[in-house]
């Protein structure tokens, strides 16, 4: 991520190194989630465990496209196809959808939450956001 969005200088030879290892980890990781891997639909099997929600973090962002602008289309993520179905189970979940806003400091005033005192801060912020997708 760092060499393919955050560098001055691009670096070919670091971009295509780390893309590799990346697709590699993603590839294991595909195959461990299909129905025939050791896991499936969870890391650890058929139980949601705190392994998903910490993988989640960053395999779920980057395959959904948020974690750096463009990577999922440069690491053709859509490949991945268990992957993202796992991304996309881990995303559904309420508690995954207020976690994303806990601490946040860019981005979109409804998707962000700098303090978290109680769930009224985040009730709050899901009114805010309802509120935005009303006609």
């Amino acid at each position: 991520g760092h060499f393919f969005s955050y560098a001055e200088e691009k670096i070919p030879y670091a971009i295509n190194r780390y893309s590799m290892e990346t697709k590699r980890q993603l590839d294991v990781l595909d195959k461990h989630l299909s129905p025939s891997g050791a896991g499936a639909p969870y890391l650890c099997g058929a139980k949601l465990t705190i392994a998903d929600f910490a993988c989640w973090a960053w395999y779920g962002s980057l395959v959904l496209g948020r974690l750096y602008t463009g990577s999922d289309q440069f690491l053709q993520v859509k490949d991945y196809l268990h992957v993202l179905l796992w991304a996309k189970r881990l995303d559904a979940r309420k508690g995954v959808r207020r976690g994303r806003k806990v601490n946040r400091s860019w981005g979109e005033s409804h998707m962000k939450l700098l303090e978290r005192h109680s769930v009224s801060d985040l009730e709050a912020l899901e009114k805010q956001e309802e509120s935005l997708t009303k006609p």
